[in-house]
């Protein structure tokens, strides 16, 4: 089968597309005989070795996929050959065929295409332990997504709509701010102005945004200490804009905010029961109508080199996704 290869840490420009052999699954795994596979930035971080855990070389990268269940192996018993599915195996999505655990491998409805389903899964995971487990978001709060452009940008966006949050929405580009208009957003900033805490507070009355989601860190993160509200909660999601962020102790006790990370990858081994869950009030709202995972940008799996570029020079929105086969 294809599949791009990493074999040492490297620029996306580095991998080779390599010809190796379709592999069998274990106990508790199934094969999945991919049609799509979702891009990710982290997936970018793997590739360089900047990635918070290494996969041993060489290794195959892409976190997500959907297609068709190919081959089961032992001891999964809710699977069968020939089921639509998405699933995340933590690695090896570029390719034709992927190996994932029956655990984090789901069917999917008939109305869900399959690149819509590869986009799916970690972003809106990941939105939905955020708002619904780790802030606890309430009707009519003020939600504050930056980044809000890219996949787990708009997926917050919807799921934020979802649970009746007022949503506030910053990215760095007009037809990117337009694009967050079009998810949802309620209001929309430049986080490339300087006075974007200070339009934040007007938007808000004086009262700040009481959940932060940020997936950026560095100075994004700084300056949304200065607009959050009184016992507000600051999503730490990741580090895009390069800088690990800190913030001083005091800022925290003067307004009793929270500093809250998540992690979904993290939280799951300690709450395995928590993604079966998850994922089934996801698919709900789905069907329901409350969210719709969208692709922006399809790619071949030939194309994956340029496809990463793009989402690593910032000029891609929403999903990107790897059409396969």
């Amino acid at each position: 089968m294809k599949a791009w290869q990493v074999n040492e840490w490297c620029e996306p420009e580095e991998m080779k597309l390599a010809n190796i052999a379709v592999p069998e699954p274990k106990s508790g795994e199934v094969r999945i005989r991919n049609h799509a596979a979702a891009l990710n930035f982290f997936d970018i971080l793997q590739i360089q070795g900047k990635y918070q855990t290494k996969p041993p070389l060489p290794f195959t990268p892409g976190a997500e996929v959907a297609g068709v269940v190919d081959a089961v192996g032992p001891d999964v018993a809710h699977l069968s050959i020939g089921n639509r599915v998405m699933g995340s195996g933590g690695l090896g999505g570029f390719a034709e065929y992927t190996i994932t655990p029956g655990a984090r491998t789901f069917r999917i409805p008939d109305s869900l295409d399959f690149a819509s389903a590869a986009a799916m899964q970690i972003v809106y995971l990941t939105s939905y332990l955020a708002l619904k487990i780790r802030a606890a978001i309430k009707p009519q709060e003020w939600l504050l997504v930056h980044a809000a452009a890219g996949g787990v940008g708009s997926a917050t966006m919807q799921l934020g709509k979802a649970f009746g949050a007022r949503v506030i929405a910053t990215a760095g580009t007009v037809d990117k701010l337009d694009f967050c208009l079009a998810q949802g957003a309620d209001y929309t900033l430049n986080y490339c102005e300087a006075n974007w805490v200070d339009h934040v507070k007007e938007i808000t009355q004086g009262h700040g945004a009481d959940v932060i989601y940020d997936p950026v860190g560095g100075d994004v993160f700084d300056l949304s200490t200065k607009c959050i509200a009184a016992e507000g909660r600051l999503l730490v999601i990741g580090f895009a804009g390069g800088r690990i962020p800190s913030i001083a102790a005091n800022r925290i006790l003067l307004k009793n905010i929270s500093v809250v990370g998540c992690y979904w990858g993290g939280y799951l081994e300690h709450h395995p029961g928590f993604l079966a869950q998850a994922q089934a009030d996801l698919f709900a709202l789905y069907e329901s109508g409350q969210i719709k995972p969208g692709v922006s940008q399809n790619y071949s799996l030939d194309e994956a080199v340029p496809a990463l570029r793009a989402l690593a020079d910032r000029k891609t929105y929403g999903k990107v996704v790897l059409t396969v086969g």
